[in-house]
C-alpha cells in the first residue's frame, strides 16, 4: 500500500477513537517577536461556516482574506469571494472518484487541484472562470506513480512532490502554469519507501522566488529536501521527529522568513499518542531542533499565522487542533476542533480550518 493511503484507515481509527514573502526577508527572522505574542494572545475566534457539502475537505487556499479555495474527496472543490460569509462547492466533470487532496488559488477565477491515487488517478487540473469548466494538465501514466501535494512560487512556477519510484522522487515543476515537467534527477536519492503524507497539501513549501522544502516520511529517516535555486539543485537534510516506519514522518511543512521553519507529523498507526511530531529551524532548514509536540497527536497540516514573519502556528489533524504563540515551544488546544485536516491563513484575523464532512471553522486572532 502506498505510504499516502496509510491516511484513509488512520483518519476512521483516530475517529473512532476520539471523535507562498520575499528571499530578501531578514535571515535573522522577525525584528520584533514580541509582536506575535500580542498577535496570538488570546484564544482564537471560532467560527463555523456552512459549505453546501458533506465532502471531506483535505486542503485550503487562502488567496487573501475574502477568497478562498478547498479541495475535497468526491471531485469536490469549493471557493468563496466574501471571507467564507457565503461558500460555492462543485465537482469536477470526471474526477467524481477522486481525492483532492491540495489546491492552490491564484485569483476568485483561476486555481489549480491536484487529486492523489496510484497511476492516472494522480492528475492536476485548472479553471480559469472560477470552477465553471476545469481543464485537465497533467495526468499520471506510470503505473506506480503516487503525487502528493504541490506549492507555488507564483502563479507559473510551482513543484510537485511525488512518492519514492524506482529509487528516485519524480517531483515535478512547471515554469508556465501549464507543463509538468520530472526534475527528479535533480534530487538526492530516494529512500526505499520515501514518500509524503498527503494529508493537507503542504508536504511542499515555497518561499520568495526560488526557495523550496520538501518534507518526508515513510523510510528510515525523515528528511527535509530543500532548494535555494528553483529546484535546479537539492540538499537533504535530517529532521528528529518520530520516524522509521511507512507510517510515520513529516506530513507538513511551513516556513515564515528564508531560515525560520516548521515541520509536523507523527506516526499514523499510534495516531493519539503524544510523540516528538515537531520541530523547527532557524538556518534554512538545514539543521531541526525538537519543539513540544503536539497536545492531541498527529498533525497532518499546520501554517504559520502570518508570513510576515511572526512565530504564530496553528496545527491540525483528526485528534484535533492547537495554536502556539511560541513556534511550538507551548501549544493551546482550540476546542471542539477534531477532524480537521488542513489550515491556512491569509491574514492572522483571517485562517480557515476544513475538514470531514464538508466542515469549515474560520480561526480569527
Amino acid at each position: 500500500m502506498r505510504r499516502s493511503l496509510y491516511l484513509a484507515p488512520a483518519v476512521a481509527a483516530l475517529a473512532a477513537a476520539a471523535a507562498g514573502c520575499s528571499d530578501t526577508a531578514s535571515p535573522t527572522g522577525p525584528a520584533a517577536p514580541s509582536l506575535a505574542q500580542n498577535v496570538l494572545r488570546d484564544d482564537p475566534t471560532l467560527t463555523p461556516q456552512e459549505s453546501g457539502t458533506t465532502a471531506r475537505f483535505m486542503a485550503v487556499s487562502p488567496v487573501n482574506q475574502n477568497v478562498v479555495w478547498l479541495a475535497g474527496s468526491a471531485g469536490t472543490f469549493a471557493v468563496t469571494t466574501d471571507g467564507g460569509d457565503t461558500w460555492q462547492s462543485g465537482v469536477v466533470p470526471g474526477a467524481e472518484a477522486l481525492q483532492f487532496r491540495d489546491v492552490e488559488g491564484i485569483s476568485a477565477t483561476e486555481a489549480y487541484l491536484l487529486s492523489i491515487g496510484v497511476g492516472s488517478d494522480s492528475r492536476i487540473y485548472k479553471t480559469e472562470d472560477a470552477g465553471a469548466t476545469w481543464t485537465l494538465q497533467f495526468q499520471a501514466t506510470d503505473p506506480n506513480a503516487f503525487y502528493d501535494c504541490f506549492a507555488f512560487w507564483n502563479q507559473k512556477r510551482a513543484l510537485v512532490m511525488g512518492d519514492f519510484l524506482d529509487g528516485r522522487l519524480p517531483v515535478l515543476r512547471t515554469t508556465d502554469g501549464e507543463t509538468w515537467v520530472d526534475i527528479g534527477a535533480n534530487l538526492p536519492p530516494a529512500q526505499a519507501g520515501e514518500a509524503a503524507f498527503a494529508s493537507s497539501g503542504t508536504c511542499v513549501a515555497t518561499q520568495g522566488g526560488q526557495r523550496a522544502w520538501i518534507i518526508t516520511g515513510g523510510a528510515a529517516e525523515s528528511r527535509v529536501l530543500a532548494t535555494i535555486d528553483g529546484g535546479d539543485t537539492w540538499s537533504s537534510y535530517s529532521t528528529p521527529i518520530v520516524q522509521g516506519t511507512p507510517a510515520s514522518g513529516g506530513f507538513s511543512i511551513d516556513f515564515r522568513t528564508p531560515k525560520h521553519g516548521i515541520v509536523g507529523g507523527g506516526d499514523l498507526e499510534r495516531g493519539l499518542e503524544i510523540l516528538p511530531n515537531v520541530a523547527v529551524t532557524s538556518d534554512g532548514g538545514q539543521t531541526w531542533q525538537l519543539a513540544s509536540p503536539t497536545p492531541f497527536g498527529a498533525i497532518y497540516g499546520l501554517s504559520y499565522v502570518s508570513n510576515a514573519g511572526l512565530t504564530g502556528v496553528v496545527a491540525t489533524g483528526p485528534g484535533g487542533a492547537a495554536w502556539s504563540p511560541d513556534e511550538g515551544e507551548t501549544w493551546n488546544l482550540i476546542p471542539d476542533a477534531a477532524n480537521y485536516w488542513a489550515v491556512a491563513f491569509a491574514t492572522p484575523q483571517a485562517g480557515w480550518l476544513v475538514g470531514t464532512e464538508g466542515r469549515i471553522l474560520k480561526i480569527s486572532f
